[in-house]
């Protein structure tokens, strides 16, 4: 999780795009011939955008951008911690 790659995909991407996005590397992950390291790679991208999704429905519902950002970053983090 990169907050500054979150923050860039919720000011750059809008919420369908983001989602269809989702779609296509969770298909990916999917794949029987997927390395390890490309597993990896497409498990922070759906985090990255996951997040993404999340403050655009945070923000949606009156949160700052600010606010939205570090609640999902506590969110994470706190489930690590469990």
């Amino acid at each position: 999780m990169k907050l500054p790659i979150i923050r860039q995909f919720y000011q750059t991407q809008t919420r369908e795009n983001l989602e269809k996005t989702l779609e296509v590397l969770e298909s990916f992950s999917e794949f029987r011939g997927t390395s390890e390291e490309d597993l990896n790679v497409a498990g922070e991208l759906i985090t990255n955008i996951c997040g993404a999704l999340e403050v655009h429905n945070n923000v949606q519902d009156g949160m700052s951008e600010k606010d939205a950002l570090n609640s999902f970053a506590q969110k994470v983090l706190g489930s690590i911690d469990r």
